[in-house]
C-alpha cells in the first residue's frame, strides 16, 4: 500500500468500527432527541491505556484554532473538492460548539484579496475571538492569537487551517517548540494539490504533531456514545457524512417496516 492509501484507508476502518455504535445510539435516542440510555461519566484519567502516559483530547483539556479559512484562501485549496472541504471545516466548528470546546480564530489580510474567515464558522462560535493578523504568515509570531491560546488553559491544540504546508505548519510548529501537544485536522486543512498536503504532514508528523481526521477527532471528544453529546455527534455525522446518513436512513427504515409489521 503506497503512503497516499494510507489516510483514506485508516479513515475508513475507523468509520466501519463507529457505524455499529452509531446504531446503537439512535436506538437511545427518544422522540426528543435526548439520549435514554445512561450517562457515561468522562475517564478519571484521560489515557489511552489505565496509567497510561498518551493522555486523550477531551473537551476539558483542549483547544480549537483555526487558522485562515477565508473566503479567498478558499480558492487555493485543490487537494480536496471545495464542497466537501468546507463541509468538513464547517463540521470542525460544530464539533467545537457540540462540546463547548474553547476555539480561536485568526485572519490574514481579511481587508484585501484574503477576504474575511467564511461567516459559517464565525456564527457557529460567536463566543470565539477573531484576531487579525497585520502581518505575520506564522499565527504563533502573533502575540494576541498566542494569548488567546494562553488563556484558555488548555494544552492541545486541535488545528486547521489554509494552507497545509503554511499557515497551519508553522503554527504547529511553533506551537510544539511551545510544548503544546497538536492535532492536525487533515480534512480540514487544504493546500495546492496533494504532493504539497502529504509533504506538510510528513513534516508535522516528525516534528512530533498528531495527524488525524475530523471525524477521528470527533469520536476521541465523544469518547462514549451514553454521554449527553451523543445524539448531537450522531446528528453531527449524519449532516457531514453521506455514508453515516445512509446507516440511519436503513436503521429508521427498518424501524418503520417493524412497526408496520406489528399492526
Amino acid at each position: 500500500m503506497n503512503r497516499r492509501s494510507v489516510l483514506p484507508a485508516i479513515t475508513f476502518l475507523s468509520f466501519l468500527g463507529a457505524c455499529g455504535a452509531l446504531v446503537a445510539t439512535l436506538v437511545s435516542i427518544g422522540p426528543s432527541g435526548a439520549a435514554q440510555s445512561r450517562d457515561a461519566q468522562p475517564p478519571s484519567q484521560p489515557t489511552w491505556a489505565p496509567g497510561g502516559k498518551r493522555e486523550r483530547y477531551t473537551p476539558e483539556n483542549s483547544v480549537f484554532a483555526f487558522v485562515d479559512h477565508q473566503t479567498g484562501l478558499m480558492n487555493l485549496v485543490h487537494n480536496a473538492r471545495p464542497v466537501e472541504f468546507k463541509s468538513i471545516v464547517v463540521a470542525l466548528a460544530k464539533t467545537a460548539k457540540l462540546h463547548q470546546v474553547p476555539s480561536v480564530i485568526t485572519t490574514s489580510a481579511e481587508s484585501g484579496p484574503n477576504g474575511p474567515f467564511i461567516p459559517e464558522v464565525v456564527e457557529l462560535l460567536p463566543d470565539a475571538p477573531v484576531i487579525s493578523r497585520p502581518g505575520q504568515i506564522n499565527a504563533w509570531d502573533n502575540e494576541e492569537f498566542v494569548a488567546a491560546i494562553r488563556a484558555t488553559g488548555r494544552k492541545k491544540i486541535i488545528i486547521s487551517g489554509i494552507t497545509t504546508d503554511v499557515c497551519v505548519a508553522f503554527a504547529t510548529l511553533s506551537a510544539l517548540d511551545g510544548g503544546y501537544d497538536v492535532y492536525v485536522v487533515v480534512d480540514a486543512s487544504g493546500s495546492m494539490n496533494p504532493d504539497v498536503q502529504d509533504a506538510a504532514l510528513v513534516r508535522m508528523a516528525s516534528a512530533g504533531a498528531t495527524i488525524g481526521t475530523w471525524f477521528a477527532i470527533a469520536c476521541e471528544l465523544l469518547s462514549d456514545w451514553r454521554r449527553p453529546t451523543g445524539p448531537g455527534s450522531a446528528q453531527l455525522f449524519i449532516e457531514h457524512m453521506p455514508s453515516y446518513a445512509e446507516v440511519f436512513n436503513s436503521h429508521k427504515a427498518r424501524g418503520a417496516g417493524a412497526s408496520e409489521s406489528g399492526k
